[in-house]
């Protein structure tokens, strides 16, 4: 059996996700979509919890008609040391053979480690990126809804999400301790 790792931020999942996970699963058995940075929210880079994304993303790929059967999605929180974050990430997941990335930091530190390390699928990506995604919510933009699933929107409204992006990119979502 064939396992391959997609490693991503997911804030929020974009069709460009979904597109990436199918097109990986035409020539791998099994996709583990690690989801990053799992301890970040409500902040302008990483609004959406990690279980927020862990659902959006299995809603996404649902709608996408992509066979769940064949998707693990684990969330693995960051670490400031990256070699330490590929041990973690190695704790995390069951064991994969290749890595799907477009992140050439983290292609070197799997290649290093003696992963086969593949370019992600990419779709569009001048139009469907995460980033252009919460801009344009952060800017009122309704466009947003038409790049990602629309159980993705239904969840970001759901939980907020619209506000709480709007507000964190402020600066206002910093925690107050008394």
């Amino acid at each position: 059996m064939m396992r391959a790792l997609f490693p991503g931020r997911f804030q929020p999942p974009h069709w460009g996700h979904v597109y990436a996970i199918r097109e990986i699963l035409r020539e791998v058995d099994e996709v583990i979509a690690a989801v990053g940075s799992a301890q970040f929210n409500y902040i302008a880079k990483d609004p959406f919890t990690a279980g927020e994304r862990i659902w959006m993303l299995r809603e996404a790929l649902r709608e996408g008609r992509v066979d769940l059967s064949r998707v693990i999605i684990v969330p693995i929180p960051n670490v400031e040391n990256n070699l330490e974050w590929l041990g973690r990430v190695k704790s995390y997941v069951p064991p994969f053979h290749v890595v799907y990335t477009g992140n050439p930091f983290v292609a070197l530190l799997f290649r290093q480690a003696g992963y086969e390390v593949r370019q992600q699928p990419l779709y569009r990506r001048d139009l469907y990126s995460s980033t252009r995604v919460r801009d344009l919510i952060i800017r009122r933009d309704p466009k947003w809804e038409e790049l990602v699933p629309a159980s993705v929107a239904a969840i970001i409204k759901q939980v907020g999400g619209e506000e709480r992006l709007r507000i964190a990119s402020l600066g206002e979502a910093e925690p107050h301790m008394w």
